[in-house]
């Protein structure tokens, strides 16, 4: 290769591998380094299937190299390593270079960052749409809750029987608890009280509520950064959101578990389509049985619960009152690891849209 060739080899943000016919890796650029987590002459000889951890990779490859031309595959998902899962683009392109033997080269873009933006975007307008939705339902609702209840008064003044009046006391009671249901719906209508906020303080306080009321075998790690800045929050609406999830992920364990509560600095991150150049990352963790693949899109639109017993509000208001400090919250979950992230930006640390 030529000294041009491969200064646009070696600067290339997209990882390129070189495998032989075995499948085994000849050579990689620096961008399949860090992708790969080892050094190119350390990683040299090793399988593909031991790199990629993905059979679907492995199949494209040789689909590849038998029909002698390039092969795509969208949205792989290779695991490097078993702490890391990568989500990317593949082309496989064969090389034949009169009768030597045969190889392959292969680019892995990554999408992960491309994906996670798209989702993001999906929960901010799914939010606001159910908030516009909830709105005008609660309108429709609270109306006519409303005049059913003066009804249910003016009635009970008249009547003398004790027995007849304590109908009208359920109507009333259940007329109420409608609307507080509404209420609790549309979540909190204040904006953040926002201060100087420590978010170790928000979740200390929060390990100390679930702790009162968890059984004695969940436990509760803390895994914190404590280099954190503080951020401009509302600790309240910060520490009901905290709650809500903490809660439901001690529902979700039972009587036994582990939850872990883990936060850490995001530097040049975007949430949705705007980059802030300081995120704080919250974490919370828990090794249950996780949330069925087919709630997972809509765990955060109300009234969607796994519990009979459960009200499907909470998840819902964490969602909107982190909304409310220009952040999100993302779910990850599969058997023995359902993962809640919250993000919130350091306000005054923007860097405008992506």
């Amino acid at each position: 290769m030529t000294t041009t060739g491969q200064q646009i080899l070696d600067n290339l943000h997209t990882a390129v591998c070189l495998f032989d016919g075995d499948m085994r890796l000849l050579q990689t650029n620096p961008a399949g380094e860090a992708l790969l987590g080892a050094s190119a002459p350390r990683l040299a000889g090793r399988s593909a299937t031991s790199l990629f951890g993905s059979e679907r990779i492995v199949t494209a490859m040789y689909a590849a190299l038998d029909s002698g031309h390039p092969h795509t595959e969208r949205e792989c998902t290779l695991q490097p390593d078993a702490e890391r899962r990568v989500t990317a683009d593949i082309t496989a392109i064969p090389l034949s270079e009169g009768d030597g033997p045969p190889e392959l080269l292969v680019e892995i873009a990554q999408v992960d960052r491309q994906l996670r933006i798209a989702r993001e975007e999906g929960l901010i307008a799914q939010q606001e749409a159910t908030r516009a939705l909830v709105r005008g339902l609660a309108h429709e609702i609270k109306n006519p809750l409303g005049g059913l209840r003066g009804a249910a008064q003016l009635l009970a003044r008249e009547i003398e029987d004790p027995d007849l009046r304590e109908y009208t006391e359920v109507i009333t009671h259940e007329a109420d608890r409608l609307r507080n249901l509404v209420d609790r719906m549309l979540g909190p209508d204040n904006l953040p009280a926002r201060e100087p906020v420590n978010i170790h303080e928000v979740t200390e306080r929060v390990r100390t509520l679930v702790a009162a009321e968890a059984p004695p075998g969940i436990r509760l790690v803390r895994d914190y950064d404590p280099s954190l800045p503080e951020l401009e929050g509302d600790r309240d609406m910060l520490i009901q959101a905290v709650l809500n999830i903490t809660r439901n992920a001690v529902q979700a364990l039972g009587e036994e578990g582990t939850i872990s509560l883990r936060t850490r600095a995001q530097r040049q991150f975007t949430i949705g389509h705007r980059r802030h150049r300081l995120v704080l990352s919250l974490e919370i963790v828990d090794d249950g049985p996780g949330i069925p693949p087919e709630m997972l899109d809509r765990i955060f639109y109300p009234m969607v619960t796994g519990r009979s017993e459960g009200s499907g509000l909470g998840l819902s208001i964490a969602q909107s009152l982190v909304n409310r400090h220009d952040g999100l919250i993302e779910c990850t979950s599969r058997p023995g690891e359902t993962r809640f992230t919250l993000l919130l930006p350091v306000h005054g640390g923007e860097s405008g849209h992506d």
